[in-house]
């Protein structure tokens, strides 16, 4: 049997995509419109509705609900935010730990609201596991460990290359750090749960609804108008879409594999009897799941960035970056060499030119937006959700200033990046030198991070 490709993402392949929900018939107005159908849109619409019931919020998706990062992401909940780091530098080493505290509760909050929802999201709580590889690799994996710490993140562990081994067997890993805010979803599961609870809730959602430009209190489509005070973009990669904004967000790609299930014994050769979520420290990183059906799902950067801000239609990979992460595979458990891929896909996440993720809402205008999660956003978009809601509320006087309002990446702004060609080439550069630096550091001994990966970090902003 052949790897299916594409096909929007392996987490459809049980249940197909779903019947879309009718689009929207023609203008109409609504107190909040929601504009994009994915984790960010969703959890805000809910969040919303359940403070302010009374509120009238629709939401308008391209597609359905899940089609784009939301329906294709690994699954990841967990309490990484892109620009932590930053943040400290503009606002404070405590405003910073707010935040990181804050991503924290957001995992417990993300698997509390399954349970009262009823939605069945294979959620399983076995915490991340970050493994080391090289020498260059543990020595950022030991600061990485102590930033977190730094951070509040005292019930963070570190682990040498036995204790590692006693927790999963990833050939030549040297060390690992492990902490509980993480846990392993259907990612599917997730957003289907999340959309029918939004409808049970009283929020309307249209389907194949395009949105071609969003202005103060207008959200256009090739159908109708919705006219509302206030209109949320929630589009994170596929942003670049929408008039005028080509260059906000670069939309950029992130492709995943699916293997066949594993047999016992196979398990029993890898470990992982935990279900921690698995990545590594190397610069063109990768980030695993053991799924609740018995297979891994691995994914990695393969081609990064599409000429002109472009995104795929149905997930489909290049042959060529389906047998590198295959590689990755084998060289992460050799033992697995004769497993077929059952299942290849791809989708865009969306990274800000100082790669730092941010909630707005401009109370000039009632236009809000949030993302640029870069890769992180399966629990970041629910925290930036409850900000919205928060920074709505406050808008409309219904309340005060609360501690999500007040959270270091709230307003902050971020220039443009830069025209083609140039963000093109720049892209494509940065992912060849940091491949580039992944093998020189995999060859050799030096516990210093390849000097090529320091300039290129330091060249895009991250």
């Amino acid at each position: 049997m052949s790897t299916v490709n594409g096909g929007i993402s392996f987490w459809y392949a049980r249940e197909g995509a779903p019947a879309p929900r009718e689009p929207l018939p023609g203008d109409t107005t609504a107190d909040v419109c929601v504009v994009g159908g994915g984790y960010t849109g969703l959890w805000t619409a809910y969040y919303l509705k359940k403070a302010v019931p009374f509120l009238n919020i629709t939401v308008l998706e391209a597609r359905f609900c899940g089609y784009g990062a939301s329906g294709r992401n690994g699954g990841w909940l967990y309490n990484g935010i892109a620009g932590r780091d930053r943040y400290a530098k503009l606002h404070g080493h405590d405003a910073a730990v707010r935040l990181q505290q804050a991503m924290n509760a957001t995992v417990t909050e993300v698997v509390d609201v399954c349970a009262r929802e009823g939605i069945d999201a294979d959620v399983h709580r076995g915490g991340v596991l970050e493994v080391a590889l090289s020498p260059a690799q543990l020595a950022r994996l030991k600061e990485f460990h102590a930033a977190e710490a730094a951070f509040g993140e005292t019930d963070r562990a570190l682990y040498g290359a036995r204790e590692t081994a006693e927790r999963i067997r990833v050939t030549g890993a040297v060390g690992s750090t492990w902490t509980p805010h993480g846990a392993r979803l259907h990612p599917v599961k997730l957003v289907r749960g999340l959309a029918a609870a939004v409808e049970a809730l009283g929020v309307t959602i249209h389907e194949s609804t395009p949105v071609t430009e969003i202005r103060p209190k207008h959200a256009v489509t090739p159908y109708g108008t919705v006219r509302a005070p206030y209109v949320l973009r929630c589009t994170e990669g596929f942003t670049a879409s929408l008039a005028g904004q080509r260059r906000a967000w670069l939309p950029m790609n992130s492709s995943m594999i699916a293997t066949e299930p594993l047999t016992e014994a196979q398990w029993e050769s890898v470990g992982w009897e935990g279900r921690e979520t698995l990545g590594d420290m190397a610069h063109a990183y990768v980030y695993a799941q053991r799924t609740a059906d018995g297979r891994i799902a691995l994914g990695g950067r393969g081609v990064p960035y599409r000429f002109g801000s472009k995104t795929d239609n149905d997930g489909r990979t290049r042959p060529r970056t389906i047998e590198d992460l295959r590689e990755v595979l084998v060289r992460f458990f050799p033992q697995l060499a004769g497993v077929r891929v059952e299942h290849a896909w791809s989708g865009v996440l969306g990274v800000p030119r100082d790669w730092c993720a941010t909630v707005t809402l401009d109370r000039s205008t009632g236009l809000g937006w949030a993302g640029g999660y870069v890769g992180s956003g399966v629990a970041t978009a629910n925290l930036a959700a409850r900000t919205l809601r928060d920074l709505i509320r406050e808008d409309s006087g219904q309340s005060g200033p609360t501690d999500l309002t007040t959270l270091p990446w709230v307003n902050h702004k971020v220039r443009k990046w830069e025209p083609e060609p140039l963000r093109w080439l720049g892209v494509r550069s940065m992912y060849a030198a940091f491949r580039g630096a992944d093998r020189r550091e995999a060859a050799g001994r030096s516990v210093r991070t390849d000097r090529v990966a320091v300039l290129a970090n330091r060249l895009s902003g991250r």
